[in-house]
């Protein structure tokens, strides 16, 4: 897929149409603290099993990606739609 670099797009910090930078990111890591994390490692601790049968098979073959654009003007990142799955992002 071939993205470019810069694309005019609204920008609801300055409230008008405005060039905006395009950054690639990939997904963060879990936070340690959310307390469905705490309850999946308090899971795991010990001599308990896994809480849920690993999948089997193989994984995703792509990774998720997120689009952030960056205004020129004001410098505020918008991160619009979630993340979606790709294999080859190209930009042009």
């Amino acid at each position: 897929m071939k993205i470019p670099k810069e694309q005019r797009r609204y920008c609801k910090y300055c409230r008008k149409y405005t060039v905006q930078k395009v950054k690639k990111v990939k997904n963060k890591p879990r936070r340690k603290q959310a307390m469905s994390q705490r309850r999946h490692l308090r899971k795991l601790a010990g001599y308990g099993s896994f809480p849920a049968k690993k999948p089997k098979g193989r994984g995703k073959p792509t990774t998720k990606l997120d689009f952030r654009y960056i205004c020129k003007e004001c410098g505020k990142q918008n991160i619009i739609g979630k993340g979606f799955r790709i294999k080859k992002v190209e930009m042009v």
